[in-house]
């Protein structure tokens, strides 16, 4: 951070900063607490005097606008208002925890000491710490939710500013925000900061295309908010008549939202259909209940518009897992274009606008069994039953995330709600973990199912047990929810220990038994582990506790009868200066290896520049996506320090970008069509004589395009084939996509990864 004076107008900036502040907490129903935000404030601005972010501006200026996102955009009082000033006080400045409890109390004192632990982003240098420091700030749900709060308005400021940052920490800090705020950020309710979450994630990791979306969108949005004024005059007079108070608005959908739906529906920016949704917040009256009026407003809409029947969303009968309420219906308008409308009373929108902290704040009864609710409990579930692996924690989160719902009922009608893709196995899990370890099956609405059947809105299932039956490896490949994941994890683990520690008994008798190897046990021991090339004794003991090695011929493996006279020194803690006769060559070679020189120190500039010349030799394209010049891409730097070129959207650079920031690299083409590269295209269409010879002739005469393979097969009038083609570059490949969706009877043609 940079550090100077402030000039007179970054004074009034600050000032009037504040001022806007204090505004906005005017406006809110809390208690007044004026003194004590001023008090916060002055503290904040002596402990940040003269400190700068990247940008230049005052660091002051950070604390204040994660206040006022909390306090204008989440609905939080005084207490979350003073934390959030300070927030990164006992961080950046010789001020302590103790210090805060003594000038602000302890409460405050408790909120800023979770934010400071969890400082530095969610993750820090390596894998395990990134996800334990991620851990800490989950246990802070069961401490004060304030804290995971004030740090989403963080996350979300510094999302808003990082256009400040290099390339590779924008990477790093969007894929973060993308993989766990935003899902976060959903789960809690807070569907506006989600949202733009999402938004400047996607921005920051595919620049250009977000800003190809965001002009088109541009270009249609006066026409679009022209039709909705048309399209609400109706619903308007209707309501007034029924006399209701209420508010209309158009929502438009997000650059983000839109390019979800043209990847999942393969589809160009015009198809999008859905763009522009209508949404009725109305004040109910006293008489009726809520469900009711919802209903009623829906009848006089459908009776204007006529309504789309497999687009009815009723999450008033059932609230949405993170508490959300509200009655969706696509109509059709006069001019033919389909538009959501979200009906929701004033208590809904709240909710709707500012989640969990407003969930709490309509809380009636001494007990609330809410999805929300139920969430929450799961979350301290596994936070008390933590995996022993950091990395899997975070997984196992994840999965609690961002899951759309369905709802199920057991036999006795009860209604559970299950993440959409659950299988019945997930189902098993839900309702007891020894169900799920002794399921054999299910029977959904009557019938018998297997395993992996998977479960749909209004199923009525059943489990079906049997004490013979214990849980497979493979059943990891069936589940898709965290808590099912987790028992079955957890089940493996404790059989793990169980077959361990039989295997460590008969290994160490094994040993035992023969005089020569109890007198040099642990040189015993390493060879074992040598020959089967392990490199912990645990390891081995588990593999022997199962039955997979046996041990009727220990003396052979640690002494070999060939070329052995006696213990050869063991060297190291995992290697051996002998080596087994069946690797000897192998072994040799490897010994001969040149050391590897230790790492130097120098900080490297993080960018690269991908050319005919090195690819393949400095940097390696990565297998799991295929990225070609033209795709936006990123680099990544493994620890023997070979660089891997990852697409930015590949789900493993995903993930990297959570786990690995320091090791990525922002990465641009400057290739010049010398090396081509194979790519899979998929294309389906009506089976009409000729049409296949027209995609061939598109390909080899129009693009002079060569193929590697091609697989077509043709069922009930349609055809599907996939064609693996050399392109130079992506924006070949999609002017080749282009072209082949003009051919007539030609419905989908799309670029897929394989494993080429």
């Amino acid at each position: 951070m940079q550090k100077s004076e402030f000039t007179p107008e970054e004074e009034l900036m600050i000032q009037r900063e504040f001022e806007a502040l204090l505004d906005d907490y005017a406006h809110t129903p809390h208690r007044q607490k004026v003194e004590l935000i001023t008090h916060a404030f002055n503290f904040a601005y002596k402990a940040h005097y003269g400190v700068r972010r990247l940008s230049g501006e005052p660091y002051i200026m950070h604390p204040l606008a994660v206040a006022r996102i909390c306090v204008r955009e989440i609905g939080l009082g005084s207490t979350s208002i003073c934390s959030a000033l300070l927030h990164d006080v006992v961080e950046d400045t010789d001020y302590t925890e103790q210090d805060i409890a003594g000038l602000f109390g302890d409460k405050i004192a408790q909120i800023v000491g979770g934010l400071t632990k969890i400082s530095g982003g969610v993750f820090g240098e390596q894998a395990s710490e990134q996800a334990e420091n991620f851990r800490k700030l989950l246990l802070t749900i069961s401490d004060d939710i304030r804290v995971v709060l004030i740090k989403i308005a963080d996350r979300l400021h510094n999302m808003r500013t990082l256009g400040s940052q290099r390339k590779d920490k924008q990477y790093k800090i969007a894929g973060e925000t993308q993989y766990i705020y935003a899902p976060l950020a959903h789960r809690l309710g807070l569907f506006p900061i989600k949202t733009e979450l999402e938004d400047l994630s996607f921005k920051y990791q595919h620049p250009e295309t977000w800003q190809e979306i965001h002009d088109k969108l541009e270009a249609i949005k006066s026409t679009k908010l022209e039709n909705y004024e048309v399209f609400a005059q109706p619903i308007r007079e209707r309501l007034e008549s029924m006399g209701y108070t209420f508010t209309l608005k158009a929502r438009i959908k997000s650059v983000y939202s839109i390019w979800k739906k043209m990847m999942s529906k393969q589809c160009a920016f015009e198809d999008v259909y859905d763009i522009m949704a209508v949404r009725i917040i109305f004040t109910p009256h006293e008489t009726m209940s809520e469900k009711d009026q919802c209903w009623m407003i829906y009848s006089a809409i459908t009776e204007i518009y006529r309504p789309h029947p497999e687009r009815i969303r009723d999450w008033i009968s059932t609230p949405k897992a993170n508490g959300y309420e509200a009655l969706h219906v696509t109509v059709m308008g006069k001019n033919g274009e389909w538009i959501e409308v979200q009906i929701r009373t004033d208590r809904m929108h709240e909710i709707a606008e500012h989640g969990y902290a407003a969930h709490w704040k309509y809380k009636t009864g001494e007990s609330d069994d809410s999805e929300l609710d139920k969430w929450l409990q799961e979350i301290k579930d596994i936070l008390a039953h933590p995996d022993k692996d950091a990395m899997e924690f975070l997984g196992t989160f994840k999965l609690n995330l961002f899951a759309q719902e369905v709802f199920v009922f057991t036999p006795k009608g009860e209604i559970k709600t299950m993440p959409q893709g659950s299988t019945a196995l997930d189902f098993a899990f839900l309702l007891h973990s020894e169900l799920g370890e002794h399921c054999i099956g299910a029977k959904v609405n009557h019938a018998l199912v297997p395993l992996s059947y998977q479960l749909k809105g209004g199923d009525q299932v059943e489990v079906l047990t049997s004490n013979s039956q214990h849980p497979q490896k493979e059943w990891l490949k069936i589940v898709t929810t965290a808590k099912a994941r987790k028992g079955l994890n957890q089940y493996f683990m404790r059989e793990e220990r169980k077959y361990t520690k039989h295997g460590e008994r008969l290994v160490d008798d094994a040993i035992s038994m023969d005089k020569d190897l109890a007198a040099n046990r642990e040189e015993s021991l390493a060879r074992l582990l040598n020959y089967y090339g392990m490199t912990q004794p645990s390891e081995l003991y588990a593999e022997v506790g199962q039955g997979a090695i046996r041990l009727d011929n220990i003396r052979d493996i640690v002494f070999p009868k060939r070329g052995w006279k006696s213990f050869i020194p063991f060297l190291g803690n995992d290697k051996m200066s002998a080596v087994k006769p069946h690797d000897s060559q192998e072994s040799k070679a490897k010994s001969q290896e040149p050391q590897e020189a230790p790492k130097e120190k120098k900080k490297e500039a993080h960018a690269i520049i991908l050319t005919d010349e090195n690819l393949g030799k400095e940097y390696l394209l990565s297998s799991c996506c295929h990225p070609i010049p033209g795709d936006e891409v990123l680099g990544y730097k493994d620890e023997k320090g070979q660089m891997y070129i990852h697409k930015v959207d590949c789900p493993e650079a995903a993930l990297l970008k959570t786990s690995f920031g320091k090791r990525l690299y922002s990465a641009s083409w400057n290739t010049h069509r010398v090396q081509s590269f194979v790519e899979t295209i998929e294309l389906k269409g009506i089976d009409r004589f000729g049409v296949f010879i027209q995609v061939l002739q598109t390909i080899t005469t129009e693009f002079h395009i060569n193929m590697r393979a091609i697989n077509v097969s043709s069922e009930d009038g349609i055809f599907k084939g996939t064609m693996e083609l050399y392109v130079y570059d992506r924006s070949e490949l999609e002017d080749l996509l282009k072209a082949i969706r003009k051919i007539e009877n030609i419905k989908e043609v799309k670029r897929v990864i394989t494993d080429n």
